[in-house]
């Protein structure tokens, strides 16, 4: 496992760089040729040391050798001038091998400032190898550093990702295995690890014969179109312990000169994005498309052996985009290759992409062997969906692994399936086709037939489409939805109103709560662009994308709105809006709408499949009870809601009550900046916080980032300020957190100041705080904290205040407790609307 101290002399080294070599890619490079460098000088000493000789630097090139370098009698343009003649020459040299001497083809110094490579150096030189397989562990560090490669679309996979697809996959010490979209080589060396940890013995020794490990480094293979991606790849390859990684520079799409080659193993993430025009692939692709994730999919089906398998990372766009291409691709993989597929969270190539994604497991073998295809979505995979990918407690990873393989074990063996086709009743839930096992149901999948995947043509590969739903027919009657409801089809041009008008988009409607936020009226519609629809007093407005289901509004008013909105009337007297707003907005009618979504990058339903869905028909008088039920809730939950909202510490200050100085009772601590890069992936480090409006009066219980330098630190239960714009809102630590420059700790040193107190009188003081500091990006200093005045009583009061204070605030809690059963109570109503008595 890479050690700290590495760890940050990497991340030293690319600060030192930052300045001058700005894009990461470069640094990488910089950092990867400079290691290599003081590696290979390193190999020599050791030879030395054991009575060899050198061979890196010998001859011509001794005069390269690392401790010249670092010699202090030489200026800083002599060592310049030194270090880019060695690493330009570098390929030159007869002693490097020619691996080394692909890593060092082109490489050149891109930059001429001796106080920056001085220093760089310096750090390189800290760096000490007893073993290769930790400075393999160092590199897999820096490759980490690398995000998106601009238009080419490709995305570093995460390392959890991998090893998941690997450990499905399972290859084995004797199979070809091959990634023809490689990067750094992440699923080789994964698979490499893989094949090493299942041929070990119980104590972890390994059990590969020297031949079967001969025959395993040449098993495995790589290609390429970026030769600074090749280059990567070679060194990580080198530094596993590959001597002679097969790894090439290789246009898999255009070029056919590897096509007769085929694998046991083939694990992949392509691109997902195609140059403007597409690709130019060459003839002998059996799906014709300029698109380059369709042709890769395509590729690596058709250079399976017949026993081979497969693991891909798709864009959502392939499992239900409608271009023949992707249609017949489908249809394809259906067919004779396609065994399961799992869906990904949408945020996992976060902070590089949003896009949503699918991992595709092939086994051409086994498809022929059963007629169902297994779909499983995951919902968490360890970590948070958003840009800082915190770790959290949530992963669904492990059994999503475990009902996988259990599936697959058992159509191998033909225990689920029987005769083909076939699927025994006793093993397959009573809604859907949701497999079960010995010892349960699937918690995150569901098995569907191929004949069913295959009846409109489509092959859609969304699993949400063949869940067929769990609730219980209601004993009301049900009826489409187009039935009862019509598209309202009127649009009108903004530009064409004069007057002040009522205009909705998707971020004006509350998710789930159907309220409106923001502002939603303008006088000047002239601003809004292209036509909208127009929406009239009982319509209903519900959001169409996926980021935006249940976003449901019941119109009180006339206006225009957005066309990513369906607007929705009554096409008669049997329906009550102000009923089916709810009804919409259910989970039954979201599980419904997710089950029909297309499109790639946002995806939405469309009305043809809207207006298809069924919803349950109660007699009018029955909606109209419903919702006076519904409505008598609602009352007293916004009630409790304003108590909650509004409800902030007010002390009423006594005019004898002493105001003394702020700093003379406590004590002040600074925040500090904010670390570059987050550790907590490997448990390392302190939680950072920073300081941000939103925490307000609350707890923190997250920390923004990780950092292993530690400057500023903040007690638990100390009191934490915002110190820039909002200046003043306060919250308590939970726990002994690193501070960012956003925040100050407050602490109490006088045994006579109670640290409640001290936070409610200066929660209560915060608007008056936040005013005196001026301008809306004003800030505080210390001083400045200092120097606020508060009333500081006798102790015995201010225990006093603290009390009366915490029975509000229990009345607060009671409050939201109430807000919660009431909801509960809303929704199990609407649940019995669904699911009958």
């Amino acid at each position: 496992m890479l050690d700290i101290e590495t760890r940050m002399r990497i991340d030293t080294a690319r600060d030192i760089l930052v300045g001058k070599v700005p894009d990461p890619k470069s640094q990488v490079e910089q950092i990867t040729i400079a290691l290599i460098y003081k590696f290979m000088d390193d190999l020599d000493a050791e030879a030395e040391e054991f009575g060899g000789e050198r061979r890196f630097f010998a001859g011509d090139f001794a005069r390269f050798g690392w401790a010249s370098l670092m010699r202090g009698d030489l200026s800083g343009y002599d060592v310049l001038n030194l270090y880019a003649d060695a690493i330009t020459r570098m390929p030159e040299n007869p002693g490097v091998p020619a691996l080394f001497r692909d890593i060092f083809n082109n490489a050149y110094l891109p930059y001429r400032d001796p106080e920056t490579l001085r220093a760089f150096l310096k750090v390189i030189d800290e760096f000490t190898y007893d073993h290769s397989e930790r400075l393999g562990d160092a590199f897999e560090y820096l490759l980490s550093v690398l995000g998106s490669q601009g238009d080419a679309g490709q995305f570093r996979t995460p390392r959890h990702i991998i090893d998941f697809i690997v450990d499905i996959i399972d290859p084995k010490k004797d199979e070809t295995i091959l990634d023809p979209a490689c990067g750094t080589s992440g699923f080789l060396i994964s698979s490499y690890k893989h094949i090493l940890r299942t041929n070990s013995d119980v104590e972890g020794n390994r059990t590969l014969t020297p031949d079967e490990n001969r025959k395993l480094a040449d098993n495995i293979s790589g290609y390429d179109i970026s030769p600074d991606m090749v280059r990567l790849s070679l060194v990580n390859m080198y530094l596993h312990g590959f001597a002679q990684p097969h790894i090439f520079e290789y246009d898999t799409l255009t070029s056919d000169e590897k096509w007769d080659d085929y694998a046991d193993v083939i694990l992949a993430n392509p691109p997902f994005m195609s140059p403007k025009g597409g690709i130019r692939p060459h003839n002998r692709f059996s799906v014709k498309s300029k698109r380059s994730e369709v042709l890769f999919v395509d590729y690596m089906a058709e250079h399976l052996t017949p026993n081979g398998r497969a693991g891909i990372i798709v864009p959502e766009g392939i499992m239900f985009q409608n271009q023949n291409a992707h249609k017949q691709l489908r249809r394809m993989l259906v067919e004779n290759y396609l065994v399961a597929v799992i869906s990904l969270p949408s945020g996992v190539f976060n902070p590089y992409s949003g896009v949503k994604t699918s991992i595709l497991i092939l086994d051409k073998a086994l498809s022929k062997k059963t007629d169902h295809i297994a779909f499983f979505k995951l919902e968490n995979d360890g970590f948070d969906l958003g840009a800082q990918r915190r770790e959290i407690e949530k992963n669904d990873l492990p059994q999503v692994r475990e009902e996988l393989g259990h599936y697959l074990a058992r159509v191998r063996a033909d225990e689920l399936m029987g005769n083909k086709g076939s699927v025994p009743t006793d093993r397959v839930a009573e809604h859907g086709m949701e497999y079960a096992k010995k010892d349960g149901q699937f918690t995150h999948g569901i098995v569907a037939d191929k004949e069913k995947i295959a009846a409109d043509g489509e092959y859609n590969l969304s699993g949400e489409r063949y869940r067929t739903s769990k609730i219980t027919r209601s004993n009301w009657p049900f009826a489409r939805l187009g039935e009862v409801f019509r598209k309202v089809e009127e649009t009108i041009s903004p530009a064409s109103l004069r007057t002040t008008v009522s205009y909705i988009g998707l971020e004006n409607i509350t998710q789930n709560s159907g309220k409106l936020t923001g502002s939603v009226t303008t006088d000047n519609p002239a601003k809004i662009k292209s036509l909208k629809t127009v929406f009239c007093l009982g319509d209903i407005l519900y959001g169409k994308l996926r980021p935006n289901l249940n976003k449901v509004w019941l119109s009180d008013r006339k206006g225009i709105c957005s066309t990513d909105i369906f607007v929705v009337r009554p096409r008669d007297e049997r329906v009550m809006s102000g009923f089916y707003s709810h009804i919409l907005r259910s989970d039954y009618f979201n599980d419904a709408v997710l089950r029909q979504l297309t499109g790639a990058q946002l995806p939405r339903i469309g009305w043809r499949a809207f207006e298809n869905l069924e919803i349950p028909l109660p007699p009018l008088e029955a909606q109209r009870e419903i919702v006076e039920e519904i409505e008598s809730y609602q009352r007293v939950i916004d009630g409790a809601r304003t108590v909650i909202e509004n409800w902030r510490p007010k002390i009423l200050i006594d005019p004898e009550w002493p105001m003394v100085e702020l700093g003379t009772n406590v004590e002040v601590v600074a925040g500090q900046s904010p670390p570059g890069e987050s550790y907590n992936n490997a448990g390392l480090g302190y939680p950072f916080y920073q300081g941000k409006a939103e925490f307000g009066h609350v707890f923190i219980e997250k920390p923004i980032k990780w950092t292993t330098d530690p400057k500023r630190f903040a007690e638990k239960d100390d009191i934490l300020m915002s110190v820039r714009a909002p200046v003043g809102p306060v919250n308590l630590a939970t726990q002994r957190i690193c501070i960012g420059r956003g925040l100050a700790a407050i602490r109490p040193t006088d045994n006579n100041l109670h640290k409640l107190y001290t936070f409610y009188i200066l929660s209560s003081l915060e608007a008056e705080i936040s005013g005196n500091m001026g301008a809306a990006f004003s800030s505080i200093n210390l001083k400045q904290i200092r120097q606020l005045k508060i009333p500081i009583p006798s102790l015995e009061t201010q225990r006093i205040v603290v009390a009366g204070i915490e029975a509000e605030q229990a009345q607060v809690n009671a409050n939201r407790e109430l807000v919660k059963r009431l909801e509960q109570k809303t929704q199990d109503l609407v649940s019995r609307v669904w699911q009958g008595e």
